[in-house]
């Protein structure tokens, strides 16, 4: 089998109690066949010391091919995407929260598909794992609304629209013209995947929800958010 790299596109802000222990991690990760992983960090302008332990990580582990990058100011989850996604030197891309939410034994049943030129961009479902759990109702029920809407305007099948395991073919994914700053990076790029005639396929993943004082940034407009950047893209060229 051709030799490939899985780019792993991580945006982290004010990570510092989990951007190492992830870090760990993604390098402890196997694959069945030689598959070699490209870490693209973003810091997103954290004011914590999330800047000086990936630093002194990189120093520990000059084997890790990582790639790390800075904004000057806080942008937001999406803008740091678009940064990392600007670096991507492997033929495959997935994005990674720097916090201990997902977990990358998952990878190889992502990219896998991807690899066997069977699909262009596969997601992770959390909701197809019954053995997960979820940390917040409304969490819960504002991820089955997204989807639903995704579903209802992009006529995918998706579980689990927000999620943060999106797997890319990079070409691919550096042909999609991205404007998102914010959290709207998830409906933007479905939308404009969907609009290309491709069904997204999903697979089950682990979960373990951390809780809004452990660090989850995530808000409920911001929810109100990707409805309304998918109703946008659906009804825009």
């Amino acid at each position: 089998m051709t030799l490939h790299k899985l780019s792993i596109l991580i945006p982290a802000f004010n990570e510092e109690k989990s951007i190492t222990l992830i870090l760990d991690k993604i390098l402890d990760v196997r694959f069945p066949v030689e598959l070699r992983k490209e870490i693209i960090i973003v810091n997103d302008a954290s004011t914590d010391s999330t800047d000086a332990q990936v630093r002194d990580y990189m120093a520990r582990h000059p084997e890790a091919e990582i790639v790390y990058l800075q904004h000057p100011k806080n942008r937001g989850k999406g803008a740091a995407i678009r940064t990392a996604i600007d670096r991507i030197t492997g033929s495959l891309a997935v994005v990674q929260d720097a916090d201990l939410e997902y977990d990358p034994k998952d990878y190889w049943k992502l990219v896998e598909p991807i690899i066997a030129g069977q699909e262009v961009v596969v997601y992770g479902s959390r909701f197809l794992n019954s053995k997960n759990r979820h940390s917040y109702m409304s969490f819960y029920l504002g991820g089955r609304l997204v989807s639903w809407v995704a579903n209802l305007l992009y006529r995918q099948r998706l579980t689990d629209e927000p999620t943060c395991y999106k797997v890319f073919d990079s070409a691919f994914l550096k042909s999609i013209p991205l404007k998102c700053e914010r959290f709207e990076f998830c409906p933007e790029v479905t939308a404009k995947v969907a609009k290309r005639g491709i069904r997204i396929k999903e697979f089950p993943i682990s979960y373990y929800p951390r809780k809004v004082e452990e660090g989850k940034k995530i808000k409920w407009y911001d929810g109100v958010e990707a409805i309304w950047t998918l109703l946008k893209y659906r009804f825009t060229r």
